[in-house]
């Protein structure tokens, strides 16, 4: 026993703890309409962590006189928070328990904000923290204008301990307590239903009650992730925690309430295998992995799970016969086909599930899948129901197996709360949905559940079952759009929503727009490009063939990619989306481009080199940034230097003001000029997500107004449509004289 002591006490006392330092690169903060405005930032805490402790930083942007501004940090361990901040309905059959959030303050007038967030003794393995601002009010803000922004960085700071003591099973391992806790660390190894750490021969210096309390498990900001105890006024206790997950090291901490008091005991722990399947041949079953997998997708890859295939599965298999058959445990292939596309496909997909015995499917669930959706769907066969059946009940719990089925017996492990299922006769279908599902080993247990009145021993049904992973809930239905979303390596999914539909597969149509309302927007978008056949007719009728040519292109593409750009079912793409997108806005700012250099009344030499070169520069602009302000502002500015350069000097040269005539600047300049601060007023402050059909629409309507007063008359040699009515030898003749800069 004194061996037993010294060497305790030396571990204890010697316990080393290390720390370790991770930081995140800054990112800018969104306004929350669906997961991909969040800031996901993905840490992986490592073992025998005592302490996890995170900076968060939140950096304001200067320039601007900003208010008080939330920021909201969801924390969850496993997977990637699931959050709903602005209150949307999930899916039906979709199961959710959200993540632990957190509050942060940038007080106005105060640029930087820094909150520290402990967890003590967290849960070894990943850890993802998800920053947002507030629900997006809709207003479509130009990118290059002034904004109050706000960047986000996470730091974590880690300290563990790197020499636990570990406790083996039936061995009191002897300690001394002080004002420090005591920490230990356990292993469960698989199959285990019961884990007992027990407390013995306590004993205090001054009084009698050891005040001492065992805490099992990590931390998780979940309720029911540890299990504590509290043994004041005894002398020996223990705790128990039920079906302890399978695989894992736990942390046992004990503590106790007396300051200042020097306490002896022995600990040590204890582990019950109630179950465990049959143990199967060393040969590998071809025909079975073949007749299941290869010949119903021939063209994937399978790769077996570690689950095991008991006799009565398999006839044959070699099998400890001393043993008694617990349950049942068919294989289970895991069948990767793409990213965040994951099926498990059961050796026999019609199970024969009776209520003698649980039949446990394994599903094994890496990290890189736990940015998906975990699909489980149950088919009853109803005409394969034989006793008194009454219903079969099925049980997905992670990290270990349910093995009692029974009426009473909730659907929850030592450490987590289970998802439940049942199918009967007269609803023989089941679904289940779990978006981010935890990273670990999920088992899937079925049974069959008897009426009181009937012998049940007899009972069975045959069910299907379909396992899956995919990356969105349904691939977000009609109304959305299922994206890939990245932080550094990781990947996971998530829904955009489109014609006002929301959740978390846009499912929620309290705020979705009528088909009345989605064909009045796609009408009223395109058929306002029809305002530029004035600018075409008139560019034409002045000679201007050039500009009525990109006038035409403008229109053309505007109207096809507004068409294609409808959020609902109102749709037509003649082409490519991303096409019709950038050939709309080329469109646009060299529409504008070439009206105010033809405004300048440059040579025609020049005017078509400038022409030319703003073009090519106007499409690398696009093809940088296409939503960038500058991209329209930077062609309109350089265009007036052009513009009041060259009018500067014919007023110089002529001494007396260009243009000439008040009546050129009364009924044409000046209403162009105004036609076109209107459409750019509305396009840069009024344009919001709930009336941007119209808004848009004006400045459709204002820009094309603007290009029929701004265009330049004619020139005086020219004639009407740019050619003469005079034929030479079956050709239109062409006016070479050379061009007069007269007044016009």
């Amino acid at each position: 026993m004194s061996e037993n002591k010294n060497t305790s006490l030396q571990l204890q006392v010697d316990l080393t703890y290390l720390n370790e330092f991770y930081s995140k690169t800054p990112q800018r903060l969104s306004k929350y309409s669906w997961f991909g405005n969040v800031r996901l930032h993905h840490f992986r805490v490592s073992e025998d962590a005592v302490l996890v402790r995170w900076l968060l930083t939140v950096s304001r942007g200067s320039g601007l006189s900003c208010g008080n501004q939330n920021i909201t940090v969801h924390f969850r361990a496993g997977a990637p928070p699931v959050i709903n901040p602005i209150q949307t309905a999930f899916p039906n059959d979709t199961s959710v328990s959200l993540a632990h959030n957190l509050t942060l303050t940038v007080p106005s007038g105060q640029s930087v904000s820094v909150t520290l967030f402990n967890v003590t003794h967290p849960k070894p393995g990943d850890w993802f923290l998800a920053a947002h601002l507030p629900k997006d009010d809709g207003k479509i803000e130009q990118q290059g204008l002034p904004s109050c922004s706000y960047l986000f960085q996470a730091q974590m700071f880690l300290r563990r301990a790197a020499d636990l003591p570990i406790l083996q099973y039936n061995i009191p391992l002897y300690q001394t307590l002080t004002s420090t806790p005591a920490l230990f660390k356990v292993f469960v190894p698989e199959f285990s239903s019961r884990l007992d750490v027990f407390i013995l021969n306590c004993s205090v210096m001054l009084g009698n009650d050891c005040g001492l309390s065992i805490t099992v498990g990590s931390s998780t900001l979940r309720q029911g992730s540890e299990v504590k105890q509290n043994c004041s006024g005894l002398e020996s206790c223990f705790a128990s925690v039920l079906i302890p997950p399978w695989n894992t090291w736990l942390l046992v901490m004990v503590e106790s309430n007396q300051p200042n008091a020097t306490i002896d005991f022995n600990i040590s722990a204890n582990v019950t295998v109630g179950c465990k399947p049959l143990s199967v041949s060393s040969d590998f079953n071809t025909s079975a992995f073949t007749r299941t997998i290869i010949a119903p997708q021939s063209n994937s890859s399978g790769a077996l799970s570690n689950a095991s295939v008991s006799t009565r599965d398999q006839p044959g298999l070699l099998a400890n016969t001393s043993e008694p058959m617990c349950m049942r445990s068919p294989s289970v292939f895991r069948d990767e086909q793409d990213v965040l596309s994951l099926r498990f496909t059961v050796s026999n997909s019609n199970l024969s599930v009776t209520s003698d015995l649980p039949t446990v499917l394994t599903l094994e669930h890496t990290s890189s899948d736990s940015g998906g959706t975990f699909v489980v769907q149950l088919n009853l066969n109803t005409s394969s129901l034989v006793g008194g059946f009454a219903r079969v009940k099925a049980c997905l719990t992670p990290f270990a197996p349910v093995l009692h089925l029974n009426r009473s017996q909730t659907c929850a492990t030592g450490f987590a709360q289970g998802y439940s299922l049942s199918v009967s006769s007269n609803e023989s279908h089941a679904l289940l949905r779990i978006p981010f599902p935890d990273a670990a080993v999920w088992y899937l247990s079925l049974q069959t559940v008897c009426s009181d009145s009937v012998d049940c021993r007899n009972a069975s049904a045959v069910v299907s079952v379909s396992v899956s992973v995919s990356a969105c809930i349904d691939d977000c239905g009609p109304y959305g759009e299922c994206r890939l979303l990245r932080t550094n390596s990781y990947l996971y999914g998530a829904c955009v929503c489109k014609a006002g539909w929301q959740g978390w597969g846009c499912t929620d149509g309290v705020t979705a727009q009528s088909f009345s309302r989605q064909m009045a927007a796609a009408l009223l978008l395109t058929f306002s490009n029809l305002f530029f056949i004035p600018p075409i007719i008139v560019a034409l009728y002045r000679g201007y063939l050039i500009e009525a040519a990109i006038y035409f292109f403008t229109m053309f593409f505007s109207t096809f990619y507004h068409a294609c750009d409808q959020p609902g079912v109102t749709v037509m793409c003649i082409m490519d989306y991303d096409t019709l997108q950038f050939c709309d806005f080329l469109g646009s700012v060299v529409s504008v481009w070439v009206t105010i250099v033809c405004m300048a009344r440059l040579q025609e030499p020049i005017k078509y080199l400038l022409f030319m070169a703003g073009t090519l520069v106007i499409s690398m602009a696009m093809q940088l940034d296409r939503r960038g302000l500058w991209n329209l502002l930077g062609p309109v500015l350089v265009a007036l230097v052009i513009m009041v350069t060259s009018w500067v000097y014919r007023g110089v040269k002529r001494r007396h003001c260009y243009p000439p005539l008040w009546r050129r600047w009364v009924l044409f300049l000046l209403p162009g000029i105004v036609s076109a601060l209107i459409g750019v007023c509305v396009y840069v402050f009024a344009q919001t997500d709930s009336n941007y059909y119209y808004t848009h629409s004006i400045w459709h309507v204002m820009v094309a107004t603007s290009v029929v007063f701004l265009l330049p008359p004619r020139e005086k040699h020219v004639p009407p449509w740019g050619w003469t009515n005079k034929i030479c030898s079956y050709r239109r003749c062409k006016n070479e004289k050379v061009e007069l800069y007269t007044d016009t």
